[in-house]
């Protein structure tokens, strides 16, 4: 073809071949039969062929041809594409809402806590809030971006590591009263099972394995029982409630210690977490301005907060 051919014209052809009449595939358009027909004939002008084997009668009057049959797949994605290039151009013209995405407990132990200093800095964005315990995909759910915990490798995103953590076994102040120290053997223990099946999320054996070269007492501490949760935050609550014993990550832990909600046990040992939390979000997304705004704010946070003194 010598001459662009107008849009228009594909979208009429995919119609008709797909309704098998320019008369449907002129209701869905909202335009005239006659349009499409008009617009049909520009293509067969143009590429020299006719693109539809026509009936006299009967409800399928048009049999789309095999060239058109060949060529109606990359014609359909084609237009696929033009469509999400235009919702992006019209979601960027919101561009005063963020979508987030997090983990609930995330939500609840770290973020939310610290949002209202983001909407101090940036009062013309509006945060849209995801909260889902599964990862979810950015370009269907049009989310921007997320802070995740894992290894650092998603498909499709690009990850920063926002803060480590450490792992460490709390309890509420009321259970450590009268005592100078708790045994394990003696005390429910809560295991968080937000991420069963995710490997190297941390679990009481790992901790026990590190502790045992520390406290050989520890050795005797069976994990099989116990109370089960799968939400982290829902964890800690269970133990400032006072119903055992559980193992903290210090980044949702950090708040509760600090404010004597949770005691920390045995801080002479150490066991850092092998997973971390990411900031992710896609590649092309990345120059958002309010992205960006969010991005920096998260790490300016981590910083001023001096997470590192709880890794």
């Amino acid at each position: 073809m010598k001459k662009a051919v107008h849009l228009n014209a594909l979208r009429a052809l995919e119609a008709s071949a797909r309704h098998q009449s320019f008369s449907a595939a002129a209701d869905e358009l909202n335009v005239t039969p006659a349009a499409v027909g008009q617009l049909v004939r520009s293509l067969e002008d143009a590429v020299g062929l006719p693109l539809f084997y026509r009936k006299p009668s009967g409800k399928s009057r048009l049999i789309p041809t095999k060239t058109v049959e060949l060529a109606l797949p990359h014609i359909r994605a084609g237009l696929d594409s033009l469509a999400q290039g235009l919702a992006q151009l019209q979601a960027g013209s919101n561009s005063g809402v963020l979508t987030v995405t997090v983990s609930p407990a995330f939500a609840a132990k770290w973020l939310l806590p610290r949002i209202d200093r983001f909407q101090s800095l940036q009062p013309d964005i509006d945060v849209r809030l995801d909260t889902s315990a599964k990862s979810i995909d950015f370009a269907i759910q049009d989310v921007d971006i997320g802070v995740r915990y894992g290894a650092g490798t998603w498909a499709g995103l690009v990850s920063e590591k926002l803060m480590e953590e450490e792992i460490y076994p709390v309890c509420s102040p009321q259970l450590l009263q009268g005592k100078n120290a708790l045994d394990l053997t003696q005390e429910m223990l809560i295991h968080d099972r937000s991420m069963d099946g995710f490997i190297g999320f941390p679990s009481w054996d790992d901790w026990l394995a590190q502790a045992r070269l520390t406290n050989a007492t520890l050795s005797k501490v069976d994990t099989s029982r116990g109370m089960q949760i799968n939400n982290s935050a829902a964890v800690l609550q269970a133990v400032i409630n006072g119903h055992g014993v559980a193992l903290a990550r210090s980044v949702m832990a950090r708040d509760d210690v600090a404010a004597g909600r949770l005691v920390r046990l045995f801080p002479e040992i150490t066991f850092s977490s092998p997973l971390a939390y990411y900031v992710v979000y896609q590649a092309e997304s990345a120059h958002m301005a309010t992205l960006e705004a969010f991005r920096d704010w998260l790490f300016a946070e981590v910083s001023s907060t001096h997470e590192s003194d709880f890794i």
